[in-house]
């Protein structure tokens, strides 16, 4: 193990500046006591996500003694909550007033900054590589990463993790916000959501062609534009640290990997570096997804971990996601809002003055309100959903454009419009051959979704809801009053339960993980490892097959 120190000029705050900014304004809760990472952390910051909170009550939460369930301890605090649990909380983050967002979002495509290539980092104050790595605590196990939906994920997963991998033919850095199973001292697992056509996936498409690993470094804290560049989806021909730039409007610090040839942020907390494996794959999951079921197993690729690099006074981020409204969504509606209204713009629909994103339960893709002018002609209106169906290849299942006088925050107001506004004979189209997108995936139709009309009943058995199970979040809000936190009024759902498709063998590695044997799940996955299948091949297909 290796240590350096230094500090680089920068005009924008690390996670440790925002803290303190979060802590001044009021929306940092300190925990002291100590709290289980496996069973205890996610579900009570869920509560404020559960329990009848405005969007401005929800706080960041720090947690300064950090335990498992076997009652180890670790040296590194865990804060959930801290990019984007309320907008304010976001705002400060990104240092600017909230009527600015927009044009930040809108300069940071525009005109990405190149990074400032320094030397000695803060992240890499302390290196652990080699053989260090297998000594217990030197490894992945000494990083508190977790557990996000205790009962249902069979191992802690890293959820505010930025993979940052490079193009071997062009050069350009991709770096996305992808989940990782944490499944050995050196093995951590990677899902890049395929549905959404990641960077990365292209990249780990040209390394198998080349017979090589991919080199890759992951990320876990972050200054927040860092963050908020790498969880938004940017044309593959820029580098996401060049639009925090952007964002920022000055050039962000970078250092050279230990171990590979990537440029990482300098200011980052916590770096795992390694190599992603391009022949063999491995069961990944099963894991609560932002879109609000629990992702079953698929067959996914798993990086070897050649060094860990943090700073002495690391401090772990993980995420709120699975059911919305959660961080998750809030990090992502924020920018995808404003970018998704400068696309139609930039056809020449002046016309619509809003895009709204639904979030609650839909996870912000599904439903989308557009807000039009006054006496918007027809033609304009009908072009401007049709274009917004042709942003991305899954949004919009169902799109509505309202009147400037619908507030389209109120789905009340929107279901009036709906009811005295709209005749279905005449003002409605079904848009058929739509991708599914992020979710369930069910193989009615082929597998093809559609736009507007569709029923939405349950006619198929589906993962479980992807909310800790009921025993985690009645014990979470034991802890919640003992803390003195405002009353929760839980909202339905308030506690992940299976909809029909859960096998027996997932409880049981569900509940080795809230044990924390979870290394017993790794060994048995590693076991399963081909190299006769596609990315993202979900194993129940496999079973089907047999």
């Amino acid at each position: 193990m290796t240590n350096a120190s230094t500090k680089h000029p920068r005009a924008y705050p690390d996670l440790h500046d925002h803290l303190k900014s979060l802590e001044a304004a009021g929306h940092l809760v300190t925990v002291d006591r100590a709290i289980n990472k496996d069973t205890e952390m996610h579900p009570l910051v869920r509560w404020q996500f559960r329990g009848g909170f405005e969007e401005k009550d929800r706080k960041a939460f720090l947690f300064n003694n950090v335990t498992d369930s076997k009652g180890k301890k670790y040296d590194i605090p865990v804060v959930v909550g801290a990019l984007a649990a309320n907008r304010e909380i976001y705002r400060i983050g990104l240092g600017c007033e909230f009527n600015e967002i927009d044009q930040r979002w809108t300069r940071a495509t525009a005109g990405p900054i190149k990074p400032n290539l320094v030397e000695n980092a803060a992240c890499q104050e302390i290196v652990i590589q080699g053989d260090e790595l297998d000594k217990e605590g030197m490894g992945l196990d000494g990083i508190p990463v977790p557990i996000s939906t205790p009962g249902w994920d069979n191992a802690p997963y890293t959820t505010l993790s930025q993979y940052i991998t490079k193009d071997p033919d062009t050069g350009v850095q991709n770096m996305g916000n992808y989940r990782g199973q944490v499944k050995a001292r050196r093995r951590l697992g990677m899902n890049p959501s395929l549905e959404l056509r990641p960077g990365i996936y292209v990249h780990w498409l040209k390394y198998k062609k080349l017979g090589k690993k991919m080199p890759a470094a992951v990320v876990l804290g972050a200054p927040p534009a860092i963050t908020f560049a790498s969880t938004q989806k940017v044309p593959e021909a820029l580098d996401e640290i060049e639009v925090a730039g952007g964002l920022v409007g000055s050039p962000i610090n970078v250092v050279r990997g230990v171990t590979v040839d990537l440029l990482i942020p300098a200011e980052a907390e916590i770096v795992i570096e390694g190599y992603i494996d391009t022949e063999w794959l491995e069961p990944e999951a099963p894991f609560g997804e932002s879109h609000g079921h629990v992702n079953l197993q698929e067959y996914n690729a798993f990086m070897e971990v050649t060094a860990i690099t943090r700073r002495k006074d690391a401090i772990l981020t993980s995420i709120i996601s699975q059911v919305t409204p959660s961080e998750s969504s809030l990090i992502k509606r924020v920018s995808l809002e404003p970018l998704l209204l400068n696309s139609l713009r930039d056809l020449g629909l002046k016309c619509v003055k809003r895009v709204s994103l639904h979030e609650p339960l839909t996870n912000i893709r599904k439903v989308v309100i557009l807000h039009m002018e006054k006496n918007s002609p027809r033609v304009e209106v009908w072009r401007a959903m049709y274009a917004l169906c042709a942003q991305h290849r899954a949004i919009g299942k169902y799109v509505i454009a309202v009147d400037e006088d619908i507030d389209p925050e109120n789905m009340d107001a929107v279901w009036w419009a709906l009811s005295y506004r709209c005749n279905p004979a005449i003002d409605m189209e079904v848009l058929k051959h739509r991708d599914q997108g992020h979710g369930p995936r069910s193989s009615r139709n082929g597998g093809e979704d559609a736009s507007v009309l569709f029923d939405a009943t349950l006619k198929e058995a589906f993962p479980p809801i992807s909310l800790p199970k009921r025993e985690f979040m009645e014990n979470a809000r034991k802890i919640w009053e003992e803390l003195g936190l405002p009353a929760l009024k839980p909202q339905s759902p308030w506690f992940g339960t299976s909809l029909g498709e859960w096998g027996e063998e997932f409880d049981v590695m569900a509940k080795r993980a809230v044990e924390s044997d979870y290394w017993t799940t790794g060994d048995i996955i590693a076991q399963r490892r081909r190299n006769d299948i596609e990315m993202n091949t979900e194993v129940r297909t496999l079973k089907d097959k047999k």
